[in-house]
């Protein structure tokens, strides 16, 4: 069975991280410390999703004289979609495993 892309569980952690506040810039390094990925593990597949238009990338400078600016990001509108879909897809097989039914709350 092909694998499906960006499904990986290190990619999940980080749609997880993202969602919490899609529209937010979040930089790399908060984003390595919340989801417990490792820079050589984060980065990639920052890359990749930028490369692919689901994350939008940008330098925020520094407001310390002599630091570098930092790398930022966020999700595009299709990098929200797809979070959406792959993040519920994990839940529901989640729940297939523990032999229980996942329900979708809707806010009234």
């Amino acid at each position: 069975m092909p694998r499906t892309p960006h499904a990986s569980p290190q990619t999940l952690r980080l749609f997880e991280a993202l969602m919490k506040d899609p529209s937010t810039w979040r930089y790399g390094y908060d984003l390595s410390r919340e989801t417990g990925l490792a820079s050589g593990t984060l980065y990639p597949i920052l890359m990749r999703l930028t490369e692919q238009a689901l994350l939008e990338a940008g330098w925020e400078p520094s407001d310390q004289p002599g630091r570098p600016p930092r790398h930022t990001y966020r999700l595009t509108g299709d990098g929200v979609a797809l979070a959406r879909v792959r993040l519920a897809d994990a839940a529901a097989k989640a729940a297939a495993r523990r032999g229980t039914s996942l329900a979708i709350v809707r806010p009234a």
